[in-house]
């Protein structure tokens, strides 16, 4: 890069060729004046505020790249289906949005080979994080003001070998079955708590409720029913309650005399430590535990998403959700904006 600086009071009628930036503390962090604005003589004293004594010309080689047309190329390559590019480059960066809800998914993997080239930068979300259209999920930039033409396009590259680093999939509406079990349920002695909270759960993922039906704590019972929901159409089951170790708590049986298998039982998360996750052939059929009655979020909220977009959940699966897999309970939860499964 061929450059020079010279007195901002020479510098009348010259374009700027960065953005300059403006800071003021808990107000204002944004660019006083724009890459590409023809500098006037009212504007020296604002730049001078700035500490902006002088004012660098710039001459790009051939294999040079400013920070905008970098941005431009790397926002591009990282956008994977169901992500947009947002507006143009603000201070040589563009950030990432959801074109839509679903679960947004990062290629790791790709994303720590970008970041390790040093002179361009991706910042995401996490992975797995549920998103809803418009959010943004990533930004990019080239880090200095002009950089190698030949490395911006090998983290191009990277980025569109995994055909893009962010992506959001959208989740599939689904038919769903709810067996509330306990026979202080099914007798009436307490009201159900259980079935609201998840019709809630899964209509705010785009699905429905087709059949909710009740049972006592009585393994044939249980299993009557959750064949009751596989015939009704169900596509994913959920059973709610009677995953302990009490003597009336024969949910796991049921689930298994209707037929499941693949049963796992246990998860390093809390709440949510007696989940389960069987299958009826390619029916999901989650055991959630009495937490998925009192506590907002649980691991029903980590696995559901998944569930719904046709993942396989096993032991495995469910072990890696360990490492973040302690919920706060916070008193004003705002999953997922925390650390709750990540």
């Amino acid at each position: 890069m061929a450059s020079r600086t010279i007195p901002v009071e020479e510098a009348v009628g010259m374009v700027l060729p960065h953005d300059v930036t403006r800071i003021v503390r808990g107000e204002f962090k944004g660019a006083a004046f724009k890459k590409g604005h023809i500098i006037r003589a009212e504007d020296v004293d604002a730049l001078k505020d700035l500490g902006k004594n002088r004012i660098y010309v710039l001459e790009l080689g051939p294999e040079e790249i400013h920070e905008n047309e970098a941005a431009e190329l790397l926002a591009r390559a990282l956008a994977g289906p169901g992500i947009k590019v947002a507006g143009t480059p603000v201070e040589g960066k563009l950030n990432l949005v959801a074109e839509s809800g679903g679960l947004l998914r990062v290629a790791t993997e790709s994303l720590y080979r970008f970041n390790l080239l040093g002179e361009v930068m991706c910042a995401t979300l996490h992975d797995r994080t549920p998103v809803t259209g418009g959010l943004k999920v990533a930004s990019t930039r080239l880090i200095p003001l002009v950089g190698n033409r030949a490395l911006v396009a090998e983290a191009a590259a990277i980025a569109a070998g995994a055909g893009g680093i962010v992506s959001v999939r959208p989740l599939p509406a689904v038919k769903a079955g709810l067996v509330i079990t306990g026979s202080e349920v099914f007798h009436g002695r307490i009201k159900d708590a259980f079935a609201p909270v998840l019709s809630e759960k899964l209509a705010a993922l785009g699905s429905e409720v087709v059949r909710v039906a009740f049972a006592p704590d009585d393994i044939e019972a249980i299993a009557a029913e959750i064949k009751g929901c596989l015939a009704a159409g169900a596509e994913l089951i959920i059973t709610s309650g009677g995953m302990s170790v009490d003597p009336d708590d024969v949910t796991r049986q049921g689930i298994g005399a209707a037929g499941a298998v693949e049963m796992t039982y246990g998860t390093p998360v809390l709440p949510g430590a007696m989940f389960m996750v069987s299958y009826i052939g390619k029916v999901p059929v989650l055991g959630l535990p009495a937490c998925g009655m009192f506590s907002r979020i649980t691991i029903l909220d980590l696995i559901l998403p998944r569930i719904l977009l046709g993942e396989k959940i096993g032991r495995e699966e469910l072990a890696r959700l360990g490492h973040g897999g302690l919920c706060r309970q916070c008193q004003t939860c705002r999953y997922p904006v925390c650390d709750f499964g990540r």
